[in-house]
C-alpha cells in the first residue's frame, strides 16, 4: 500500500508542475510554460509557453529576466519558399486584444542565451516576463526532456 501511495504522489506532484494553472496578471493569462533540457551549459535552451490577453487592449511583451539565463531573448523561425530556416530576433511582440502570444517550438519561442548552468530534466526555474502594461509576472518552468515537443508529455 505504501509504494502505491508513494506512487500516486509523485504521479500527481509531477502532473501538477507541467500541468500548473494559468498564471494571471492583469488581463493577461500565462499558460503551458515549459522548456527543453539542455546540452551542457555551453549551448543555449529554449523555453515555450502561451499568453493569452483576455482583456479590450494590446499589451506588449517587453522584457525577460530569469536566473538561469544571463540573456534571455524571443526568436521567432521562419521558413523560406525555398526551405530555408532562418531564425530572427524579435524585440517586443504585441499580445492583441482577445488574443494570444503562442511560443512553441518551430515558431516564436525563449532563446536562453549564456546559461549559467545546464537546464536539467526533472527541474524547475522562474522566468519574469515584464509586460507593457500588465507589469512583471514570475512563472515557474518545468524542465521536460531534450526530446519533448510540448507540457503534455
Amino acid at each position: 500500500m505504501k509504494l502505491s501511495i508513494s506512487a500516486l504522489l509523485a504521479f500527481t506532484l509531477c502532473a501538477g508542475v507541467v500541468q500548473a494553472d494559468p498564471i494571471r496578471q492583469g488581463n493577461l493569462e500565462v499558460d503551458g510554460a515549459w522548456a527543453r533540457a539542455s546540452i551542457g551549459a555551453s549551448r543555449p535552451g529554449g523555453a515555450y509557453f502561451t499568453v493569452r490577453n483576455l482583456g479590450n487592449e494590446a499589451d506588449r511583451l517587453i522584457g525577460l529576466s530569469s536566473p538561469v539565463s544571463a540573456m534571455p531573448m524571443l526568436h521567432e523561425t521562419t521558413v523560406s519558399e525555398e526551405g530555408v530556416s532562418r531564425m530572427a530576433h524579435v524585440e517586443a511582440p504585441e499580445i492583441p486584444a482577445g488574443g494570444a502570444l503562442v511560443l512553441e517550438p518551430g515558431g516564436m519561442h525563449l532563446m536562453l542565451m549564456e546559461l549559467t548552468g545546464p537546464l536539467e530534466e526533472g527541474g524547475t526555474f522562474p522566468l519574469t516576463l515584464i509586460f507593457e502594461t500588465a507589469g512583471e509576472v514570475t512563472i515557474e518552468v518545468p524542465v521536460l526532456s531534450i526530446r519533448a515537443t510540448g507540457p503534455e508529455e
